[in-house]
């Protein structure tokens, strides 16, 4: 029988002829041999493992492994062909198999790690799992394709990773208030700080000195059991001596009755005075010892309370600085702010001085234009007229309109009033051509209007015009001089 095997599967074939087995893609398949053919395409495998860190806390890692024969390596797939594909890939048995290798290997490694270690080296935590079941599976000719450790999950009734997050975000949230306040208190941390490592230093003076006091009660122990183990050994000794005394003097006793009387009469008094210096000895490392407490008691009260004072001292220090440094800071603002505002007075007025000068400037600009322009004009009028200055300012008077001016002031002067009139006249008669009559009219009328004029304003006429003869009239006059 010929067999063909599918991309994804071998042929296992055993019997007469085959050692072992033989794994082939295709061949034929002889009387006396059996064929098996498994299939080498990976499997996905879910599992949940529980595991115990090195705290005793336990906790769920959710895994996925992709797990199947290696392939490429012809003794793995011979191990995995006699091990593992008799049976079925999703059967209970591999399942087992492969989640108690996972399942060891896991919880063997958690079992080492503290739960911290464990959840921020996820990395390497994962990277070790999957090294040391490779291990496992090499035995059974498989190989991981892939593997996702999920997030750590909590055994319900321990719900480390819950509490861990919310760590994490008080943290934070702290951290963030801690900045804020910082930022906005520096002094008062700074203070705080202070206190806090005062109390500190106080706590690890007092701790050490606890510490030194018992080791020194300790040693002051030991030192009379050291003391007592001599003595003891010395009564030992001596008595071994004493023995040996005595069996010396019963083996002579009969001539050395005597000396051994004496000889026991001294050793006993050796004995005493041994004993008498030996507790001597003992009082006075008994004396050494409590000296040596009482020394060390008020030597370390003495020393924290100097610290004591010189933690105060440089508190109190540190406090008048802080002071006269806000103080020097607050009295620099000051003067800044007062310097700016000068500087941004003086600009202001600088900037209202600039402006006024300009406008002056301005205004004595268009002045002096205005001033040329008439002294131009002036000039001009006056060279055509001749440089006759009086010409000239007839002529200004006139286009002026100050003789229109003067009628005018003088009509609404004497507006509702009885004037008196006068009337002049030469008595007629022809006197020449008519252009002269008209100009000879003009000069007849000067005088008594020029009178008028000084009668209702109180003005002269110019001194080359002649003067008037009733220069004090006071009643309103209007004079006519007809021809």
């Amino acid at each position: 029988m010929y067999r063909v095997a599918r991309p994804s599967e071998y042929l296992a074939i055993t019997g007469g002829g085959i050692k072992n087995i033989r794994l082939a893609k295709k061949g034929w398949i002889l009387p006396g041999q059996s064929c098996t053919v498994f299939d080498v395409s990976p499997v996905n495998y879910t599992f949940e493992v529980q595991a115990m860190s090195v705290e005793k806390l336990p906790f769920v890692l959710p895994a996925v492994f992709t797990i199947g024969p290696r392939v490429d390596d012809e003794e793995s797939l011979l191990k995995y062909a006699q091990l593992i594909a008799p049976h079925d890939k999703h059967s209970h048995h591999v399942i087992e198999l492969v989640q108690g290798v996972i399942e060891g290997e896991t919880r063997v490694l958690a079992a080492s790690m503290t739960m911290e270690e464990v959840f921020r080296g996820t990395k390497e935590f994962k990277q070790e799992v999957f090294g040391k079941v490779q291990l496992e599976l090499d035995q059974f000719g498989l190989i991981i394709y892939n593997a996702n450790v999920k997030q750590l999950v909590d055994v319900p009734g321990y719900e480390y990773f819950s509490y861990l997050g919310q760590k994490t975000q008080m943290e934070a949230a702290n951290q963030a208030k801690v900045d804020v306040a910082e930022a906005r208190m520096k002094g008062e941390v700074g203070a705080k700080l202070r206190e806090g490592q005062t109390t500190q230093n106080a706590a690890t003076i007092d701790a050490e000195t606890k510490i030194i006091s018992t080791q020194r009660l300790g040693e002051g122990k030991k030192e009379e059991i050291k003391v007592r183990t001599e003595v003891k050994v010395f009564e030992n000794q001596r008595e071994a001596e004493a023995a040996e005394a005595d069996a010396e003097l019963a083996k002579k006793k009969a001539g050395w009755s005597r000396e051994a009387h004496v000889a026991k009469v001294e050793s006993e008094k050796a004995v005493a005075i041994r004993a008498a210096e030996l507790q001597r000895e003992v009082e006075m490392m008994n004396a050494l010892t409590m000296t040596e407490k009482l020394k060390a008691e008020f030597l370390t009260k003495a020393s924290v309370e100097y610290e004591t004072k010189v933690q105060e001292a440089n508190w109190e220090l540190y406090k008048k600085q802080k002071a006269a440094e806000a103080i020097l800071y607050q009295k620099e603002k000051e003067a800044e702010a007062q310097k700016a505002s000068a500087e941004a007075a003086f600009f202001a007025r600088q900037q209202v001085a600039d402006g006024e000068l300009y406008a002056k400037q301005k205004e004595a600009e268009g002045l002096v234009a205005m001033a040329k322009a008439q002294g131009t004009y002036l000039g001009t009028l006056l060279g055509s007229l001749g440089g006759d200055y009086g010409a000239l300012r007839d002529y200004l008077m006139i286009s002026g309109g100050m003789f229109q001016d003067i009628a005018k002031i003088n009509a609404e002067a004497v507006r509702g009033l009885q004037p008196k009139i006068s009337v002049w006249t030469n008595g007629g008669g022809d006197d020449g051509g008519a252009a002269m009559k008209e100009v000879a009219g003009v000069y007849k009328m000067l005088p008594p209007l020029f009178k008028t004029v000084h009668e209702q304003t109180g003005m002269l006429p110019p001194a080359w015009m002649g003067t008037l003869t009733d220069p004090n009239v006071k009643s309103p006059t209007t004079s006519v001089w007809k021809d």
